[in-house]
């Protein structure tokens, strides 16, 4: 009960229905994060040595001022990779337009990675972007290793590897990608029509309930689906068009092609 009562509340000033309003007399900031190094929670000691009605302060209040500055300084020595870490988290799941609870997962599992001391001698950055790449996974947000590699202007090898360590280091189950989902980000980039992209969604979902989809690289799938789909439409679309498009090889759709077209009674 006490601490219920002695709790801060974050609430405005008085009731409002206009959003502006309400902001402007919210009591506190930003509410607490883990996407920030200090977790969103910091405080402002000022520099003048008065009170709130400008008197100057006594020589006992001024010494426990000064003394409430130093350890307000002291707890604000984060660590450097902490900030460098999370300045990137923010850099890179603003371009790639991440939602704010991948953001924040991402945040937990990389804080989880830490705690484990798994960035002792590893890249912190691409650490990070492995935790990002698992909590996209986990929230189903479809960005591939190649996305944020290339956001985060590291190699995908260095990634890739990253990302095994994690999953393996924290025990995580992670479902894999749809392939539905990568059918309009490819479809987008090569301008092909929407009958195209609902026909390939057709084929992947055939292909799933059949169970031909199981275990198998989804953009793949996606890329093939796409370019059955192409075909069957008469849309001048390439094997490698397509492939370059998805960031694979044309080595890759045709090894997909066959199961596809079989599973239509194509040959």
């Amino acid at each position: 009960m006490v601490l219920t009562e002695k709790s801060v509340d974050t609430g405005p000033e008085t009731r409002s229905f206009d959003l502006e309003e309400f902001t402007a007399k919210a009591r506190t900031g930003a509410g607490f994060t883990l996407a920030f190094h200090d977790k969103g929670l910091f405080t402002f000691i000022g520099s003048q040595n008065r009170d709130v009605t400008g008197k100057i302060l006594t020589a006992d209040m001024k010494y426990k001022l000064r003394r409430l500055r130093v350890l307000d300084s002291r707890s604000k020595m984060y660590s450097r990779t902490s900030i460098v870490a999370f300045s990137t988290l923010d850099s890179i799941s603003t371009k790639l337009v991440i939602p704010n609870a991948a953001v924040e997962e991402a945040a937990y599992i990389f804080r989880k990675a830490t705690a484990k001391g798994l960035t002792h001698g590893r890249n912190t950055v691409a650490l990070l972007c492995a935790s990002l790449y698992a909590a996209c996974k986990e929230s189903d947000v479809p960005r591939t290793l190649n996305d944020i590699a290339d956001a985060a202007n590291i190699r995908k090898k260095d990634l890739a590897r990253d990302y095994a360590v994690l999953i393996k280091a924290l025990e995580l189950q992670l479902p894999p990608f749809n392939a539905s989902e990568f059918v309009g980000r490819i479809a987008a980039r090569l301008e092909i029509g929407e009958k195209s992209s609902r026909d390939a969604i057709k084929i992947l979902s055939e292909a799933s309930e059949k169970e031909v989809s199981a275990g198998k690289n989804p953009i793949a799938l996606a890329a093939t689906a796409l370019y059955l789909a192409c075909v069957q439409n008469n849309e001048d679309k390439t094997q490698s068009e397509i492939a370059k498009a998805a960031g694979i090889t044309t080595v890759t759709i045709r090894n997909r092609l066959y199961s596809l077209r079989k599973l239509q009674g194509q040959t």
